[in-house]
């Protein structure tokens, strides 16, 4: 999603509304019932503990899985690894909307042993001055770029992936969840790519100008102006990116690119029914075009409460049997930080959730009571928690290290380093 992360950070590291409601910043919690004072939600001293007890249990679970590494660490440190939808920075509710990376925010990017995220830059969802939008929180990730060059690089093409890799730091890819930033003008869609947008996603739940979202019922694909900008995409060398879309939009999307798509984030539908995830027929024809789809780390992994790893490996190896495992990746919708249990940063979420439920866009499944992460995997380590997690269920390295990132990263070169088109 756009905003079905935990928290999403804006343009660089910066949180700002349009990010807020362009990335996601969702987060959600595990207690249903709540009770409440003064219109804030309050746990009673039962789900406190029972809660404090999870947090606690996550917590040895994670230092047991540490001290009993089944992945090796060194092979980790040399794996290309990518989140094909996340953010970068940690969460205070209380700073500013202009407020820089954190040091706290960036020495989680350097422990983390992600080689590259693709960063949504602009704000989803239909309305006014989307464009501009867009471009300012470009300016802003720009200046973070310069600010932090020993941490971050911008990535344009498939060999800056290595070049990050290679260099310790974290490669910034930008992206959009939906096409309401070109307001209506595809020659829009080349001016974003000279200012370094490499992934480009056509709806964001609701219907737009170009194609039905995942939420609309009559569910009636892409528009004629998008199947002309699906070959603009094309043209351009841009990655298209299904997320969010409807079934048929899907569907029309992967048959109209000449070149393999992909679908960032999203979950398998036949195991839990709903809108934001996706159908093995639709998952299926994106491998057969070489496309790679991203699992997240959502609510949407299980029909209510709180997603556990438990969740998220059942949909990895469910799309890993419909797909191949050379068409699975990872993308999390959410922030390398992990995010912070307390009582500010619950508020904070509600009103989120609130937000968009009011703005149309919030998708079944999104809960003020459940935050947008998986328990066990909630920190800047999460990818090696998992690698270990899947090691001990007998996958073996090489397949690993294929959703790690390098079958993203194979995508990515295919796609953005063909020779352009007239």
């Amino acid at each position: 999603m756009a905003l079905e992360c935990n928290e999403k950070r804006s343009a660089g590291g910066r949180r700002s509304r349009s990010q807020h409601f362009a990335l996601w910043l969702c987060l959600m919690q595990h207690m249903p019932h709540a009770c409440s004072h003064k219109g804030v939600n309050l746990l009673n001293r039962r789900e406190m503990l029972g809660y404090a007890v999870a947090l606690a249990l996550a917590g040895k679970w994670s230092a047991a899985r540490a001290a009993t590494q089944g992945y090796p660490k060194s092979r980790y440190d040399r794996a290309i690894v990518i989140d094909a939808l996340g953010g970068m920075g940690d969460f205070d509710p209380a700073a500013p909307d202009d407020t820089a990376l954190s040091a706290t925010g960036l020495a989680d990017i350097r422990a983390s042993g992600v080689t590259a995220i693709n960063l949504t830059i602009n704000e989803v969802g239909n309305g006014p001055n989307k464009f501009m939008s867009a471009v300012t929180n470009i300016a802003g990730v720009e200046h973070d770029l310069l600010a932090h060059s020993d941490v971050l690089m911008k990535v344009l093409r498939s060999s800056d992936i290595q070049a990050a890799k290679s260099s310790h730091r974290l490669g910034v890819i930008y992206g959009c969840q939906d096409t309401t930033m070109l307001e209506g003008d595809l020659t829009r869609l080349a001016v974003f790519a000279d200012l370094g947008v490499r992934i480009v996603q056509p709806t964001y739940n609701v219907r737009n100008i170009i194609g039905d979202g995942c939420l609309e019922k009559a569910d009636g694909g892409l528009s004629k102006l998008g199947y002309d900008f699906i070959a603009e995409v094309n043209r351009l060398n841009l990655l298209l990116d299904l997320s969010h879309a409807g079934v048929r939009t899907i569907a029309e999307g992967i048959e109209a690119s000449k070149a393999p798509m992909a679908i960032t984030h999203t979950g398998c539908r036949a195991l839990v029914d709903l809108p934001r995830n996706t159908s093995d027929a639709e998952l299926k024809a994106l491998a057969d075009r070489g496309g790679v789809a991203g699992i997240y780390f959502m609510p949407f992994l299980r029909e209510s409460g709180q997603p556990h790893a438990e969740d998220l490996i059942r949909h990895i190896e469910h799309a890993v049997n419909v797909c191949g495992e050379d068409h699975v990746g990872l993308g999390t919708d959410g922030s390398i930080s992990g995010l912070p249990m307390t009582d500010a940063f619950r508020e904070y979420h509600k009103k989120n959730v609130e937000a968009r439920q009011k703005a149309g866009v919030s998708a079944p499944g999104e809960s003020a009571d459940v935050f947008t992460m998986v328990l066990e995997y909630n920190d800047p380590l999460r990818f090696l928690h998992l690698a270990n997690d899947l090691q001990r269920r007998g996958w073996s390295d090489a397949r690993i290290e294929k959703l790690l990132g390098a079958n993203f990263a194979r995508l990515f070169a295919e796609v953005w380093d063909a020779p352009r088109k007239a």
